[in-house]
């Protein structure tokens, strides 16, 4: 399996000829979006920097709220959250999506903005092996919060998303020093990209490991 971000929450999950994108976002923030083709294409919520899925390329299959889904062996749960800790009074609903790839679990949290997830949450999510979670603040979990959320779930693998980068037009996000600090790692050095299989994830007794990826 092979992950790659684009920006703000925009990665794309490949595996062999199976391609799934995650919230593309609209040119209007400032980034490039990725002309890419897709099996799948999931929408956290209605925003225009996670909604564009127009941009995508392909015959692909389109999710954008809660349930389970089936597409071509890859198994989709779409868990409902919220955008802000005020039950979604202030910025709405968001759709986490547990997604089953090669026999490993990946969540992406899309805008998650409660303070903790709730009981029902971290039921419905069950064991996570990748964690894909925002970390710029302002309209989601800042870095604290998410060093938080990330004890909840304990993953194997961490990938902060939704930050200040370059050409980022908004500006209102912190940028990833900040979290990487929270996190207690140390010079973690960003890569092109996340090639993984399920015997590299670990044991029960490895440690977390904080992976920082490159737009």
């Amino acid at each position: 399996m092979i992950i790659s971000w684009y920006g703000q929450a925009c990665f794309k999950i490949q595996s062999g000829e199976k391609a799934l994108i995650l919230d593309p976002f609209e040119k209007s923030i400032g980034l490039t979006p990725p002309a890419v083709s897709a099996d799948i294409v999931a929408v956290t919520h209605d925003h225009k920097d996670h909604n564009n899925f127009q941009t995508v390329k392909g015959e692909y299959f389109l999710i954008n709220s809660p349930g389970e889904y089936e597409i071509k062996g890859v198994k989709i749960a779409g868990i409902p959250s919220f955008h802000d800790n005020e039950k979604g009074a202030k910025r709405g609903l968001n759709t986490m999506y547990l997604i089953e790839f090669e026999g490993m679990r990946v969540l992406h949290m899309g805008d998650f903005g409660q303070d903790s997830l709730e009981d029902k949450q971290s039921e419905l999510l069950g064991t996570v092996d990748i964690l894909m979670v925002p970390v710029g603040g302002t309209f989601t979990i800042d870095a604290k919060g998410a060093v938080g959320i990330i004890n909840q779930i304990e993953p194997k693998i961490v990938i902060p998303m939704h930050y200040k980068i370059s050409k980022l037009t908004i500006s209102e996000l912190d940028g990833v020093d900040k979290f990487i600090k929270e996190f207690g790692g140390e010079d973690v050095s960003p890569q092109d990209k996340l090639t993984i299989k399920h015997k590299d994830l670990g044991g029960e007794d490895d440690n977390m490991k904080l992976v920082i990826l490159k737009v």
